[in-house]
């Protein structure tokens, strides 16, 4: 039995995959999300297949999946700062909202024949702009709909309910356009999202109001950035979610391909061949949790890798759809297995605070890994065919899977990230506004000597806690008249910004504190100094510096 440490919260040993439709809300969104998936599947179908009518170019045919990648690539970041600082709900109403309007003028130009290849991929950036706004607020907020217990079921839950739609969806996309066209795929997605639009106005979301002002664009973003730069086992799935969908992106850009040249088959053959992926994904999503009880999450990726790799050889060499459609069902159980679990292993590794802004690096890194590797195998696939290329893409799927070697990914395990809630605002002797600043902290401990090893240690897990959290210009200093005097000191911008930073502490963390406190050898607990950084200035120029600081 693995022995929990203190700040961890233990999971249930079994937990029904069904356990997140007990809630209300998940599953009224669950089910709305899967009309609009639908959907989606089925626009995606018409794209595809008409790009293949309109245009010659094989890297053109490619790119309409890197179209809709790329933006979530560029934008994701701005959304997971939105996410985390307004109505997660509003948010999502505005995405799906844009969508409708964006499918419904494609729809038009499809079917008054205005459809050009650059006009199409235009129109798709456009729907994948509204997928990058909305994929953070939307994941984020399953840790709203659910208790966090339950929250590794709910993420393999949407998962599966992807794939469900993905299973018949593209099938039923391919009759669509082989009986009336690809605008009636187009109309249908339009009309997908009405539902989705529905059960968001009915969600009535319980928002608490912070008492801190609202955090600035790009300071939001740059607390992400610096949260998951500062949070080790994060980056191994950043870089694993990168090389994954960098490789993996092969055989989803390539498909309308194989369908036309490789099995010689039409538009209802590319929908079948889709159906297959998803229902491959569908027993990832069914294997999911019984995997995680008897696997690491590094064998489980690696095991998703190697799936992708013989999925796409055999893929490149199968004339038959029959035997493509086996092949596919592999690789779409290894997407699933795979990037469920980066999501919940990101989710899982991040408090409510900055949620969104992981998962939108985390979706940064794997779209852009698609993206990336969509365009790299369409230009492959023009230069030598798309047989070679599917065979290349294998290459670095094994590839891929030899990085858990020196990186392996953390094991499956669920920290307490709620917040501490042991700081309060000292009482202040300065009237000191929110802005005001820099704010200087130092903390002084008293350490034996034979204790020095042990809080050196202890002081380096602190200034990685701190920095993450947001402090700057951290640094730890030992008094060289009393040298069992140290002292720990950081810098904040602002006041705000201070308390900002005490307040998200998370329960986790509370055993370095709790570890540092019993090394104090002092006779009262460390002492805190708080200071206001502060210019020196000639005396004539005091009244105008005066006067500029009550203004702000």
């Amino acid at each position: 039995m693995r022995i929990m440490t203190q700040g961890e919260r233990v999971l249930p040993d079994r937990l029904s995959p069904l356990a997140p439709f007990r809630h209300d809300t998940f599953r009224t969104l669950w089910l709305a999300s899967l009309a609009s998936n639908f959907g989606g599947l089925i626009q995606a179908v018409g794209a595809g297949w008409m790009m293949t009518s309109i245009s010659d170019s094989v890297n053109m045919v490619a790119l309409v999946q890197a179209s809709t990648s790329l933006p979530i690539m560029l934008f994701s970041l701005v959304s997971g700062a939105l996410a985390d600082n307004f109505d997660r709900r509003r948010i999502m109403l505005i995405a799906q909202s844009f969508m409708l309007v964006v499918s419904a003028l494609l729809t038009a130009c499809a079917w008054f024949g205005f459809i050009t290849p650059w006009l199409l991929l235009f129109f798709t950036f456009l729907i994948g702009c509204g997928t990058a706004l909305n994929n953070p607020s939307w994941q984020a907020s399953v840790g709203d709909m659910v208790p966090r217990e339950v929250l590794p079921a709910a993420v393999a839950l949407n998962s599966m309910g992807f794939n469900l739609t993905r299973s018949v969806g593209p099938a039923i996309g391919g009759v669509i356009v082989a009986a009336a066209g690809a605008a009636a795929a187009f109309a249908a997605n339009t009309v997908s999202y009405f539902a989705i639009i529905f059960a968001l106005l009915r969600w009535r979301r319980d928002v608490s109001l912070s008492k801190l002002p609202r955090e600035s664009m790009g300071r939001a973003i740059s607390a992400g950035l610096r949260y998951v730069a500062m949070s080790p086992n994060i980056g191994k799935v950043l870089l694993r979610g990168f090389v994954f969908g960098l490789s993996a992106s092969a055989i989803l850009a390539l498909l309308p391909l194989v369908a036309r040249d490789l099995v010689a088959g039409g538009p209802f053959t590319f929908g079948v061949l889709l159906g297959a992926f998803g229902l491959g994904a569908i027993g990832g999503a069914l294997l999911s949790a019984r995997l995680r009880e008897h696997l690491s999450s590094e064998a489980i990726v690696r095991i998703a890798f190697a799936g992708f790799a013989v999925s796409s050889l055999l893929t490149a060499l199968s004339p038959y759809s029959w035997l493509t459609c086996l092949a596919l069902l592999l690789s779409g159980c290894g997407w699933v297995l795979a990037l469920s679990l980066f999501n919940t292993t990101v989710q899982l590794s991040t408090p409510r605070w900055v949620v969104g802004r992981a998962l939108s690096l985390y979706q940064t890194t794997t779209f852009g890994g698609i993206a990336a590797g969509s365009w790299i195998w369409g230009q492959l696939a023009e230069a030598h065919g798309p047989a070679n290329a599917l065979m290349i893409s294998a290459g670095v799927m094994v590839a891929g899977a030899a990085i858990g070697l020196r990186l392996p990914l953390p094991e499956f395990q669920s920290l307490n990230l709620d917040p501490l809630n042991r700081f309060s605002e000292p009482p202040l002797q300065l009237d000191l506004k929110p802005r005001s600043g820099p704010i200087v902290v130092m903390i002084d401990y008293e350490i034996a000597d034979e204790d020095v090893p042990e809080f050196l240690t202890a002081m380096a897990e602190r200034r990685r806690v701190r920095i993450r959290d947001g402090a700057g210009q951290w640094a730890l200093m030992r008094d060289l008249e009393v040298p069992t005097l140290w002292t720990e000191t950081y810098h904040v911008p602002t006041w705000v910004e201070y308390v900002r930073h005490n307040q998200r502490r998370t329960q986790a963390d509370a055993a370095i504190g709790d570890r540092l406190m019993a090394l104090h050898r002092g006779p009262s607990p460390p002492r805190v100094h708080r200071m206001i950084e502060r210019q020196t200035i000639l005396p004539y120029d005091y009244e105008r510096y005066k006067q500029q600081m009550d203004m702000h």
